[in-house]
């Protein structure tokens, strides 16, 4: 007798808990996210179904004829963030900030909330997290207080779609997406199915209404935004906001930006009196000093396209152990050992390999980027030999395993925000380009070339702590 065969609805089908991708049978990689371990059977087999031609909700136009003023974005009235935007937001479009807990996520959109809201245009904030009193008790501590700013604490997607019916805001926040959860879907708020269900409502509502959206989205402990991935490729904008808890620099970067570039930064600075934005960020990194300190260098950073100038410190003190320590605060541990080699091998410093060494920049700033290698350099340099730099001396450039320095991305604008900010001195790789007026640059092709900014003595003699000690 033959064997019965289960029908099309009886068979599991299996999806990605990631993106959402289904296929009939379990596999141990998505192939769409790449993603390992995230295929989970869910129910029947996906129907085969076709649909139909159906009526158009307007008629295809030449590109030409399509009126471009409905994408014209609106400041927010927060400088820093209108930059990372592209001009502020465009009516309709849904953008996703996402942060890791207490980096400053409410207190930024809190005050957006209250700057953006005017006669014309009012502002809905919705809480999902905290009460109505406690966004209040924010409020007035950061004085983000107006009449045109609409406040409600609900977790419900079907609520907060009667607010908006009630209030009809030009510009609604969400703190945040992974806490309201839809009563026709099943499963706990957070999960992928509400996540999905919540974000495509709102969009929905968005696109209807003209009406500009804000999501607060949460992050894994990876630095991830929590969630299924499909989150990101449904809305317009995604913006990262980063910043170490016990420092007062806050950034938001863009990492998608459907009406706008994405390697724009927006530097703000986190205090008791709320957020601000800071147009000239460079002061945070800097130490103002009369005269130059042993083991200090001065450098040129970008973040996206914004050049700030940071301060490498560097300590160097004879090893009371047999395994020197090596510490670094704000850089990267790899690249300083590169230089440490470098400079032991190429620049003919031996000094360096029997002393605890420390490492740090100032004012919370990570530095990642290649650019940074020749100050890195050039502060052990400096430390070593106990010998300060030259005043007002910049160091741009990457260090290779050879000693050579290799050119870097936007010099000329790194070398025009040192000179905004008084910066007479500065060692760059060959070819700079176009020097700012009235300001020194000297080219250095290796590790030997920039050396020389030492005083000769402190390039052949050891530490004076070490001949003290000898």
């Amino acid at each position: 007798m033959a064997a019965r065969t289960k029908s099309a609805k009886d068979r599991p089908s299996y999806r990605c808990t990631e993106c959402g991708w289904t296929t009939a049978k379990w596999l141990g990689r998505c192939p769409e996210c790449q993603a390992w371990g995230t295929v989970e059977e869910f129910g029947g087999a996906p129907a085969v179904r076709t649909t139909a031609a159906g009526r158009v909700s307007s008629a295809a136009l030449p590109i030409g004829q399509v009126d471009s003023r409905q994408a014209t974005a609106r400041p927010t009235g927060v400088d820093e963030l209108d930059r990372v935007l592209g001009g502020g937001l465009v009516p309709g479009a849904v953008v996703l900030l996402a942060g890791e807990p207490g980096v400053g996520k409410s207190t930024l959109l809190l005050d957006v909330a209250a700057k953006a809201a005017s006669d014309e245009h009012r502002t809905l904030y919705v809480t999902a997290e905290e009460s109505a009193s406690q966004v209040r008790l924010r409020a007035d501590r950061i004085r983000a207080i107006n009449d045109h700013l609409f406040l409600a604490a609900e977790t419900d997607l079907s609520a907060v779609l009667g607010h908006l019916d009630a209030v009809k805001p030009s510009l609604l926040i969400l703190d945040s997406v992974q806490t309201v959860a839809s009563p026709e879907i099943e499963g706990a708020p957070g999960g992928m199915a509400q996540v999905r269900e919540v974000a495509g409502a709102l969009i929905r509502a968005s696109k209807e209404r003209g009406m500009s959206t804000l999501l607060v989205g949460h992050v894994t402990k990876d630095g991830a935004i929590a969630g299924p991935r499909l989150l990101e490729h449904l809305v317009d904008v995604v913006l990262s906001f980063e910043g170490d808890r016990h420092a007062r620099l806050r950034l938001v970067r863009g990492v998608k930006n459907r009406y706008g570039a994405t390697d724009e930064v927006g530097c703000f600075e986190l205090h008791d009196e709320g957020i601000t934005g800071l147009a000239d960020p460079s002061g945070l990194f800097l130490t103002r000093r009369d005269e130059p300190v042993p083991g200090t260098c001065l450098t040129v950073t970008l973040e996206g396209r914004r050049p700030l100038v940071a301060e490498v410190q560097a300590l160097t003190v004879d090893s009371q152990i047999p395994s020197p320590r090596r510490t670094t605060s704000g850089l990267e541990t790899s690249r300083v050992s590169m230089m440490l080699a470098v400079l032991e091998q190429r620049g003919r410093i031996s000094a360096l390999g029997k002393r605890d060494i420390y490492s740090a920049t100032v004012g919370g700033v990570k530095l990642s980027e290649p650019a940074a290698d020749l100050a890195i350099a050039l502060a052990l340099a400096s430390a070593a030999s106990d010998t300060p730099l030259p005043k007002n001396l910049v160091a741009i450039g990457e260090v290779g395993l050879a000693g050579e320095v290799r050119r870097v991305t936007g010099v000329q604008r790194r070398l025009a925000e040192a000179h905004r900010l008084g910066f007479t001195h500065a060692l760059v790789p060959t070819d700079p380009g176009k020097v700012p007026p009235g300001m020194k640059v000297t080219e250095v092709a290796n590790m030997g070339d920039a050396l020389r900014v030492l005083p000769r003595r402190s390039r052949t003699e050891p530490p004076r702590e070490a001949d003290a000690r000898r």
